[in-house]
Protein backbone atom coordinates (compact mmCIF):
# COMPACT_ATOMS: atom_id res chain seq x y z
CA UNK A 1 0.00 0.00 0.00
CA UNK A 2 2.94 2.45 0.79
CA UNK A 3 4.39 1.85 -2.39
CA UNK A 4 1.48 2.25 -4.10
CA UNK A 5 0.47 5.40 -2.71
CA UNK A 6 4.38 6.96 -3.02
CA UNK A 7 3.98 5.79 -6.63
CA UNK A 8 5.81 9.14 -8.75
CA UNK A 9 3.52 10.62 -10.91
CA UNK A 10 5.59 11.19 -13.67
CA UNK A 11 6.11 7.74 -14.44
CA UNK A 12 2.62 6.10 -13.60
CA UNK A 13 1.48 8.96 -15.97
CA UNK A 14 3.42 7.28 -18.91
CA UNK A 15 1.11 4.21 -18.64
CA UNK A 16 -2.14 5.03 -17.18
CA UNK A 17 -2.63 9.03 -18.21
CA UNK A 18 -2.92 12.17 -15.64
CA UNK A 19 -5.99 12.06 -14.40
CA UNK A 20 -5.74 15.57 -12.62
CA UNK A 21 -4.92 16.89 -16.29
CA UNK A 22 -7.33 19.71 -17.14
CA UNK A 23 -6.56 19.98 -20.45
CA UNK A 24 -8.18 17.94 -23.13
CA UNK A 25 -6.76 16.13 -25.95
CA UNK A 26 -4.87 18.06 -28.50
CA UNK A 27 -6.32 17.70 -32.25
CA UNK A 28 -5.51 19.17 -35.21
CA UNK A 29 -1.93 18.93 -34.31
CA UNK A 30 0.23 20.90 -36.85
CA UNK A 31 3.31 18.72 -38.35
CA UNK A 32 6.85 20.10 -38.76
CA UNK A 33 6.93 20.20 -42.71
CA UNK A 34 4.31 22.13 -42.45
CA UNK A 35 5.46 24.62 -40.56
CA UNK A 36 8.78 24.60 -42.88
CA UNK A 37 6.50 25.03 -46.25
CA UNK A 38 4.43 27.68 -43.93
CA UNK A 39 8.06 29.35 -43.23
CA UNK A 40 8.77 29.56 -46.86
CA UNK A 41 5.70 30.99 -48.03
CA UNK A 42 5.48 33.60 -45.08
CA UNK A 43 8.26 33.97 -43.25
CA UNK A 44 9.86 37.98 -43.66
CA UNK A 45 13.47 37.23 -43.57
CA UNK A 46 14.05 35.25 -46.62
CA UNK A 47 11.07 37.34 -48.33
CA UNK A 48 13.86 40.01 -47.79
CA UNK A 49 16.59 37.88 -48.89
CA UNK A 50 15.01 36.75 -52.35
CA UNK A 51 14.28 40.34 -52.74
CA UNK A 52 18.22 41.05 -51.94
CA UNK A 53 19.42 38.67 -54.83
CA UNK A 54 16.65 39.93 -57.14
CA UNK A 55 18.86 43.22 -56.82
CA UNK A 56 21.82 41.56 -56.94
CA UNK A 57 21.69 39.39 -59.74
CA UNK A 58 21.21 42.98 -61.68
CA UNK A 59 25.35 43.58 -61.68
CA UNK A 60 25.77 41.45 -64.76
CA UNK A 61 23.51 42.75 -66.91
CA UNK A 62 24.50 46.35 -65.66
CA UNK A 63 28.41 45.25 -66.17
CA UNK A 64 27.63 43.87 -69.54
CA UNK A 65 26.13 46.98 -71.14
CA UNK A 66 29.32 48.56 -70.78
CA UNK A 67 30.44 45.89 -73.61
CA UNK A 68 27.41 46.56 -75.95
CA UNK A 69 26.80 49.19 -78.59
CA UNK A 70 25.51 52.13 -76.89
CA UNK A 71 22.55 54.45 -79.38
CA UNK A 72 21.67 57.61 -78.30
CA UNK A 73 19.96 60.68 -80.61
CA UNK A 74 19.66 64.28 -79.84
CA UNK A 75 18.51 67.75 -81.07
CA UNK A 76 19.35 71.36 -80.82
CA UNK A 77 16.80 74.71 -81.30
CA UNK A 78 18.60 78.04 -81.12
CA UNK A 79 18.11 81.82 -81.73
CA UNK A 80 20.70 82.26 -84.12
CA UNK A 81 21.79 85.99 -84.83
CA UNK A 82 23.87 86.74 -87.75
CA UNK A 83 26.39 89.67 -87.56
CA UNK A 84 27.60 90.85 -91.78
CA UNK A 85 30.01 93.21 -91.98
CA UNK A 86 30.00 93.44 -96.19
CA UNK A 87 27.16 94.49 -97.05
CA UNK A 88 26.16 95.89 -93.50
CA UNK A 89 23.34 93.61 -92.33
CA UNK A 90 21.83 91.69 -89.26
CA UNK A 91 20.06 88.34 -89.68
CA UNK A 92 18.03 87.08 -86.85
CA UNK A 93 16.28 83.47 -87.44
CA UNK A 94 15.41 80.05 -85.19
CA UNK A 95 18.28 77.00 -86.36
CA UNK A 96 17.01 73.77 -85.55
CA UNK A 97 19.47 70.62 -85.88
CA UNK A 98 19.45 66.69 -84.22
CA UNK A 99 21.66 63.98 -84.32
CA UNK A 100 22.10 60.26 -83.93
CA UNK A 101 25.42 58.75 -82.72
CA UNK A 102 26.29 54.71 -81.84
CA UNK A 103 29.35 54.12 -80.27
CA UNK A 104 30.69 50.40 -80.05
CA UNK A 105 33.83 49.74 -77.65
CA UNK A 106 36.01 47.22 -78.83
CA UNK A 107 38.74 47.38 -76.28
CA UNK A 108 37.48 48.24 -72.85
CA UNK A 109 39.40 45.98 -70.36
CA UNK A 110 38.49 47.80 -67.41
CA UNK A 111 34.66 46.98 -68.27
CA UNK A 112 35.78 43.54 -69.03
CA UNK A 113 36.88 42.69 -65.89
CA UNK A 114 33.97 44.62 -64.69
CA UNK A 115 31.87 42.28 -66.05
CA UNK A 116 33.81 38.77 -64.65
CA UNK A 117 33.89 40.63 -61.18
CA UNK A 118 29.62 41.02 -61.58
CA UNK A 119 29.63 37.36 -62.43
CA UNK A 120 31.10 36.59 -58.90
CA UNK A 121 29.10 38.77 -57.17
CA UNK A 122 26.06 37.47 -58.53
CA UNK A 123 27.05 33.66 -58.22
CA UNK A 124 28.04 34.99 -54.50
CA UNK A 125 25.01 36.58 -53.98
CA UNK A 126 22.83 32.90 -55.20
CA UNK A 127 24.80 30.85 -52.58
CA UNK A 128 23.94 33.84 -49.75
CA UNK A 129 20.49 33.00 -50.66
CA UNK A 130 20.67 29.01 -50.53
CA UNK A 131 22.45 29.48 -47.31
CA UNK A 132 19.51 31.76 -46.12
CA UNK A 133 17.03 29.23 -47.32
CA UNK A 134 18.85 26.17 -45.56
CA UNK A 135 19.08 28.42 -42.51
CA UNK A 136 15.26 28.81 -42.51
CA UNK A 137 15.53 25.10 -42.56
CA UNK A 138 17.20 24.84 -39.25
CA UNK A 139 14.80 27.88 -38.19
CA UNK A 140 11.90 25.94 -38.36
CA UNK A 141 13.17 22.79 -36.66
CA UNK A 142 14.68 25.18 -33.84
CA UNK A 143 11.72 27.01 -33.17
CA UNK A 144 9.35 23.98 -33.74
CA UNK A 145 11.12 21.69 -30.98
CA UNK A 146 11.07 24.92 -28.91
CA UNK A 147 7.56 24.22 -28.50
CA UNK A 148 8.18 20.83 -27.73
CA UNK A 149 10.46 21.47 -25.14
CA UNK A 150 8.53 23.79 -23.42
CA UNK A 151 5.48 21.51 -23.65
CA UNK A 152 7.31 18.61 -22.01
CA UNK A 153 8.72 21.29 -19.47
CA UNK A 154 5.59 22.36 -18.87
CA UNK A 155 4.00 18.72 -18.67
CA UNK A 156 7.29 17.72 -15.94
CA UNK A 157 6.68 20.89 -13.88
CA UNK A 158 2.34 19.94 -13.52
CA UNK A 159 3.43 16.26 -12.43
CA UNK A 160 6.00 17.95 -9.93
CA UNK A 161 3.89 20.45 -8.73
CA UNK A 162 1.08 17.34 -7.86
CA UNK A 163 3.49 14.92 -6.71
CA UNK A 164 4.07 17.45 -4.09
CA UNK A 165 0.65 18.47 -3.50
CA UNK A 166 0.35 14.62 -2.75
CA UNK A 167 3.50 15.28 -0.15
CA UNK A 168 1.44 17.95 1.75
CA UNK A 169 -1.73 16.93 2.00
CA UNK A 170 0.08 13.92 3.23
CA UNK A 171 2.00 15.58 5.82
CA UNK A 172 -0.90 17.51 6.69
CA UNK A 173 -2.66 14.15 7.37
CA UNK A 174 0.26 12.80 9.30
CA UNK A 175 0.45 16.06 10.94
CA UNK A 176 -3.01 15.64 12.21
CA UNK A 177 -2.62 12.26 13.49
CA UNK A 178 0.22 12.84 15.90
CA UNK A 179 2.62 10.91 13.37
CA UNK A 180 5.07 14.34 12.43
CA UNK A 181 5.48 18.03 13.26
CA UNK A 182 4.96 20.79 11.80
CA UNK A 183 8.21 21.27 10.15
CA UNK A 184 7.19 18.72 7.44
CA UNK A 185 3.87 20.59 6.65
CA UNK A 186 6.07 23.76 6.04
CA UNK A 187 8.60 21.98 3.88
CA UNK A 188 5.97 20.40 1.97
CA UNK A 189 4.04 23.44 1.66
CA UNK A 190 7.05 25.51 0.91
CA UNK A 191 8.31 22.62 -1.75
CA UNK A 192 4.48 22.30 -3.54
CA UNK A 193 4.90 26.57 -3.33
CA UNK A 194 7.98 26.60 -5.16
CA UNK A 195 6.70 23.91 -7.93
CA UNK A 196 3.71 26.30 -8.54
CA UNK A 197 5.30 28.79 -9.39
CA UNK A 198 8.11 26.87 -11.90
CA UNK A 199 4.70 25.70 -13.95
CA UNK A 200 3.32 29.60 -14.25
CA UNK A 201 6.83 30.13 -15.56
CA UNK A 202 7.08 27.19 -17.58
CA UNK A 203 2.85 27.61 -19.11
CA UNK A 204 4.52 31.63 -19.91
CA UNK A 205 7.56 29.76 -21.83
CA UNK A 206 4.89 27.63 -23.69
CA UNK A 207 3.44 30.84 -24.52
CA UNK A 208 6.25 32.48 -25.69
CA UNK A 209 7.50 29.50 -27.67
CA UNK A 210 4.14 29.68 -29.55
CA UNK A 211 4.77 33.26 -30.53
CA UNK A 212 8.36 32.53 -32.27
CA UNK A 213 6.83 29.99 -33.89
CA UNK A 214 3.89 32.09 -35.64
CA UNK A 215 6.64 35.66 -36.23
CA UNK A 216 8.83 32.81 -37.89
CA UNK A 217 5.84 31.58 -40.28
CA UNK A 218 2.78 34.33 -39.62
CA UNK A 219 0.55 31.60 -39.16
CA UNK A 220 -1.38 30.91 -36.06
CA UNK A 221 -1.15 27.48 -34.12
CA UNK A 222 -2.71 25.86 -31.39
CA UNK A 223 -1.00 22.94 -31.18
CA UNK A 224 1.93 20.72 -33.12
CA UNK A 225 2.70 16.82 -33.40
CA UNK A 226 5.09 15.50 -30.94
CA UNK A 227 8.44 13.35 -31.04
CA UNK A 228 7.93 9.59 -30.20
CA UNK A 229 10.43 8.38 -27.55
CA UNK A 230 11.27 5.16 -30.10
CA UNK A 231 13.24 7.93 -32.04
CA UNK A 232 16.50 6.10 -33.23
CA UNK A 233 19.41 8.25 -31.02
CA UNK A 234 22.39 7.17 -33.35
CA UNK A 235 26.19 8.45 -33.63
CA UNK A 236 26.62 10.78 -36.47
CA UNK A 237 27.27 8.74 -40.27
CA UNK A 238 30.01 8.04 -40.67
CA UNK A 239 30.85 8.81 -37.13
CA UNK A 240 34.71 10.56 -38.49
CA UNK A 241 35.33 14.47 -37.81
CA UNK A 242 37.82 14.77 -40.28
CA UNK A 243 35.24 13.38 -43.18
CA UNK A 244 32.50 15.55 -41.71
CA UNK A 245 35.36 18.81 -42.03
CA UNK A 246 36.00 17.90 -45.50
CA UNK A 247 32.98 17.87 -46.60
CA UNK A 248 32.15 21.02 -45.40
CA UNK A 249 35.08 22.52 -47.05
CA UNK A 250 33.45 21.55 -50.63
CA UNK A 251 29.97 22.10 -49.19
CA UNK A 252 29.54 24.53 -46.80
CA UNK A 253 27.66 27.28 -48.36
CA UNK A 254 28.22 30.48 -46.87
CA UNK A 255 32.47 29.08 -47.47
CA UNK A 256 31.57 28.45 -51.04
CA UNK A 257 29.91 32.14 -51.10
CA UNK A 258 33.39 33.54 -49.63
CA UNK A 259 35.37 32.23 -52.54
CA UNK A 260 33.24 34.16 -55.22
CA UNK A 261 33.33 37.49 -53.10
CA UNK A 262 36.98 36.37 -53.07
CA UNK A 263 37.47 36.11 -56.98
CA UNK A 264 35.47 39.21 -57.25
CA UNK A 265 37.41 41.47 -55.39
CA UNK A 266 40.28 39.97 -57.66
CA UNK A 267 38.31 40.41 -61.34
CA UNK A 268 37.56 44.11 -59.35
CA UNK A 269 41.59 44.54 -58.55
CA UNK A 270 42.15 44.10 -62.22
CA UNK A 271 39.45 46.39 -63.46
CA UNK A 272 40.92 49.15 -61.32
CA UNK A 273 44.57 48.13 -62.63
CA UNK A 274 43.01 48.42 -66.52
CA UNK A 275 42.33 51.94 -65.96
CA UNK A 276 45.86 52.71 -67.20
CA UNK A 277 45.23 50.82 -69.97
CA UNK A 278 44.11 53.48 -73.72
CA UNK A 279 40.29 52.42 -74.40
CA UNK A 280 39.19 52.48 -77.98
CA UNK A 281 35.45 52.54 -79.50
CA UNK A 282 33.98 52.75 -83.06
CA UNK A 283 31.76 55.71 -83.46
CA UNK A 284 29.62 56.54 -86.30
CA UNK A 285 27.06 59.54 -86.28
CA UNK A 286 24.71 61.06 -88.41
CA UNK A 287 23.54 64.73 -88.07
CA UNK A 288 20.87 67.02 -89.71
CA UNK A 289 19.95 70.32 -89.47
CA UNK A 290 20.81 74.16 -90.44
CA UNK A 291 24.51 74.17 -91.92
CA UNK A 292 25.19 77.06 -89.40
CA UNK A 293 23.75 74.96 -86.22
CA UNK A 294 26.10 72.61 -87.51
CA UNK A 295 28.62 74.60 -87.91
CA UNK A 296 29.27 74.00 -91.19
CA UNK A 297 32.22 75.23 -92.78
CA UNK A 298 31.35 75.58 -96.56
CA UNK A 299 35.14 75.09 -97.37
CA UNK A 300 34.43 74.91 -101.31
CA UNK A 301 32.17 77.70 -101.63
CA UNK A 302 28.66 75.59 -102.16
CA UNK A 303 26.25 77.61 -102.77
CA UNK A 304 24.26 77.05 -99.75
CA UNK A 305 22.31 79.91 -97.98
CA UNK A 306 22.27 80.96 -94.42
CA UNK A 307 19.59 78.17 -92.82
CA UNK A 308 19.71 76.28 -95.66
CA UNK A 309 19.76 72.82 -94.42
CA UNK A 310 22.89 70.13 -94.50
CA UNK A 311 23.74 66.38 -93.05
CA UNK A 312 26.98 64.89 -91.79
CA UNK A 313 27.47 61.21 -91.89
CA UNK A 314 30.86 60.50 -89.35
CA UNK A 315 32.23 56.83 -88.83
CA UNK A 316 35.82 56.52 -87.26
CA UNK A 317 37.75 55.04 -84.78
CA UNK A 318 37.99 57.35 -81.16
CA UNK A 319 41.04 56.33 -79.01
CA UNK A 320 41.76 57.70 -75.48
CA UNK A 321 44.86 57.37 -74.12
CA UNK A 322 44.39 58.23 -69.73
CA UNK A 323 47.78 60.22 -68.67
CA UNK A 324 47.22 62.34 -65.45
CA UNK A 325 43.52 61.90 -63.75
CA UNK A 326 44.65 63.32 -60.62
CA UNK A 327 46.11 59.88 -58.95
CA UNK A 328 42.68 58.62 -59.12
CA UNK A 329 43.41 55.15 -60.62
CA UNK A 330 46.39 54.49 -58.10
CA UNK A 331 43.79 55.06 -55.64
CA UNK A 332 41.76 53.00 -56.56
CA UNK A 333 44.18 50.12 -57.10
CA UNK A 334 45.83 50.60 -53.51
CA UNK A 335 42.07 49.92 -52.34
CA UNK A 336 41.32 47.19 -54.44
CA UNK A 337 44.54 45.83 -52.78
CA UNK A 338 43.26 46.24 -49.52
CA UNK A 339 39.97 44.89 -50.66
CA UNK A 340 41.06 41.90 -52.11
CA UNK A 341 43.11 41.23 -48.29
CA UNK A 342 39.93 41.84 -46.46
CA UNK A 343 37.81 38.97 -48.57
CA UNK A 344 40.36 36.72 -48.51
CA UNK A 345 41.25 37.29 -44.30
CA UNK A 346 37.65 36.63 -44.37
CA UNK A 347 37.23 33.68 -46.17
CA UNK A 348 40.14 31.98 -44.15
CA UNK A 349 38.46 33.51 -40.73
CA UNK A 350 35.49 31.57 -42.00
CA UNK A 351 36.66 28.42 -42.86
CA UNK A 352 38.28 28.28 -39.54
CA UNK A 353 35.18 29.07 -37.98
CA UNK A 354 33.29 26.34 -40.61
CA UNK A 355 35.88 23.45 -39.07
CA UNK A 356 35.29 24.36 -35.80
CA UNK A 357 31.74 24.48 -35.85
CA UNK A 358 31.87 20.82 -37.58
CA UNK A 359 34.37 19.26 -35.39
CA UNK A 360 32.04 20.56 -32.18
CA UNK A 361 28.98 19.74 -33.69
CA UNK A 362 30.35 16.18 -34.14
CA UNK A 363 31.29 15.74 -30.39
CA UNK A 364 28.35 17.32 -29.80
CA UNK A 365 26.18 14.20 -31.48
CA UNK A 366 28.07 12.08 -30.16
CA UNK A 367 27.62 13.57 -26.47
CA UNK A 368 23.84 13.74 -26.94
CA UNK A 369 23.74 10.00 -27.98
CA UNK A 370 24.87 9.24 -24.53
CA UNK A 371 23.37 12.01 -22.97
CA UNK A 372 19.80 10.45 -23.82
CA UNK A 373 20.68 6.74 -22.83
CA UNK A 374 22.20 8.48 -19.97
CA UNK A 375 19.48 10.78 -19.24
CA UNK A 376 16.70 7.89 -19.62
CA UNK A 377 18.65 5.60 -17.33
CA UNK A 378 18.82 8.54 -14.33
CA UNK A 379 15.00 8.75 -14.61
CA UNK A 380 14.71 5.02 -13.11
CA UNK A 381 17.03 5.59 -11.11
CA UNK A 382 15.58 8.51 -9.49
CA UNK A 383 12.63 6.85 -9.29
CA UNK A 384 13.79 3.79 -7.27
CA UNK A 385 15.33 6.37 -5.33
CA UNK A 386 12.12 8.08 -4.73
CA UNK A 387 10.54 4.90 -3.76
CA UNK A 388 12.99 3.79 -1.77
CA UNK A 389 13.36 7.51 0.07
CA UNK A 390 9.52 7.62 0.76
CA UNK A 391 9.60 3.94 2.10
CA UNK A 392 12.40 5.18 4.32
CA UNK A 393 10.41 8.18 5.65
CA UNK A 394 7.53 6.02 6.60
CA UNK A 395 9.63 3.60 8.61
CA UNK A 396 11.10 6.99 10.39
CA UNK A 397 14.44 6.10 9.02
CA UNK A 398 14.47 9.33 6.47
CA UNK A 399 12.98 12.52 6.63
CA UNK A 400 10.60 14.91 4.69
CA UNK A 401 13.39 16.70 3.46
CA UNK A 402 15.08 13.40 1.96
CA UNK A 403 12.15 12.77 0.09
CA UNK A 404 11.37 16.18 -1.10
CA UNK A 405 14.82 16.36 -2.21
CA UNK A 406 14.49 12.78 -4.16
CA UNK A 407 11.27 14.00 -5.97
CA UNK A 408 12.87 17.26 -6.90
CA UNK A 409 15.63 15.18 -8.37
CA UNK A 410 13.57 13.16 -10.33
CA UNK A 411 11.75 15.42 -11.55
CA UNK A 412 14.91 17.49 -12.86
CA UNK A 413 15.95 14.07 -13.85
CA UNK A 414 12.83 14.45 -16.23
CA UNK A 415 13.88 17.72 -17.84
CA UNK A 416 17.49 16.59 -18.63
CA UNK A 417 15.94 13.46 -20.76
CA UNK A 418 14.01 15.32 -22.55
CA UNK A 419 16.33 18.45 -23.12
CA UNK A 420 18.94 15.64 -24.12
CA UNK A 421 16.60 14.03 -27.01
CA UNK A 422 15.71 17.81 -28.54
CA UNK A 423 19.27 18.77 -28.05
CA UNK A 424 20.06 15.51 -29.98
CA UNK A 425 17.54 15.97 -33.19
CA UNK A 426 19.16 19.85 -33.73
CA UNK A 427 22.64 19.38 -33.10
CA UNK A 428 22.34 16.53 -36.00
CA UNK A 429 20.37 18.78 -38.23
CA UNK A 430 22.95 21.80 -37.65
CA UNK A 431 26.42 19.47 -38.17
CA UNK A 432 24.64 18.68 -41.81
CA UNK A 433 24.01 22.28 -41.95
CA UNK A 434 27.82 23.05 -41.18
CA UNK A 435 28.24 20.26 -43.71
CA UNK A 436 26.11 22.01 -46.12
CA UNK A 437 24.06 19.16 -46.93
CA UNK A 438 20.80 19.69 -45.16
CA UNK A 439 18.02 20.13 -46.99
CA UNK A 440 14.02 19.53 -46.65
CA UNK A 441 14.47 15.88 -46.76
CA UNK A 442 16.20 16.15 -43.22
CA UNK A 443 13.01 17.32 -41.95
CA UNK A 444 10.82 14.53 -43.84
CA UNK A 445 12.45 12.06 -42.03
CA UNK A 446 11.93 13.84 -38.63
CA UNK A 447 7.82 13.04 -39.57
CA UNK A 448 8.01 9.91 -39.27
CA UNK A 449 8.68 9.92 -35.68
CA UNK A 450 5.76 12.29 -35.02
CA UNK A 451 2.85 11.09 -33.16
CA UNK A 452 -0.58 13.26 -34.73
CA UNK A 453 -2.22 12.57 -31.33
CA UNK A 454 1.12 13.86 -29.06
CA UNK A 455 -0.19 15.31 -25.88
CA UNK A 456 2.15 16.77 -23.64
CA UNK A 457 0.67 15.72 -20.31
CA UNK A 458 0.41 12.14 -21.39
CA UNK A 459 3.44 11.57 -24.06
CA UNK A 460 6.64 13.64 -21.84
CA UNK A 461 7.83 10.09 -20.75
CA UNK A 462 8.57 7.14 -22.65
CA UNK A 463 5.92 4.54 -21.15
CA UNK A 464 7.89 1.51 -20.23
CA UNK A 465 9.70 3.63 -17.65
CA UNK A 466 7.18 3.27 -14.72
CA UNK A 467 7.54 -0.80 -15.76
CA UNK A 468 11.38 -0.34 -15.78
CA UNK A 469 11.42 1.60 -12.43
CA UNK A 470 9.21 -1.45 -10.62
CA UNK A 471 11.79 -3.96 -11.57
CA UNK A 472 14.94 -2.13 -10.73
CA UNK A 473 13.65 -1.51 -6.95
CA UNK A 474 12.71 -5.53 -7.16
CA UNK A 475 15.89 -6.44 -8.37
CA UNK A 476 17.55 -5.08 -5.44
CA UNK A 477 18.79 -6.98 -1.97
CA UNK A 478 16.05 -6.05 1.13
CA UNK A 479 13.24 -4.77 -1.35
Amino acid sequence: MLRKLSLALAVSCATNGLVWAAEAPLSVNTDLVSVYQEAMNNNADLAAARAQYGAQKEVVPQARAGLLPNLSAGADSNNVRTQIDQPAATVNRDAHSWRATLSQPLFRADRWFQLQAAHAVNEQASLQLSATEQNLILQSAESYFAVLRAQDNLASTKAEENAFKRQLDQSNERFDVGLSDKTDVLQSQASYDTARANRILAQRQVDDAFEALITLTNRQYNAIQGIVHSLPVLPPAPNDAKAWVETAGRQNLNLLASNYAVTAAEETLRQRKAGHLPTLDAVAQYEKGDNDALGFSNPNQLPIPYGGDVSQRTVGLRLNIPLYSGGLTSSQVRESYSRLDQSEQQREGLRRQVVENTRNLHRAVNTDVEQVQARRQSIISNQSAVEATEIGYQVGTRNIVDVLDSQRQLYASVRNYNNSRYDYILDNLRLKQAAGTLNPGDLQDLTRYLKADYNPDRDFLPPDLAKAAAEQLKARPGS
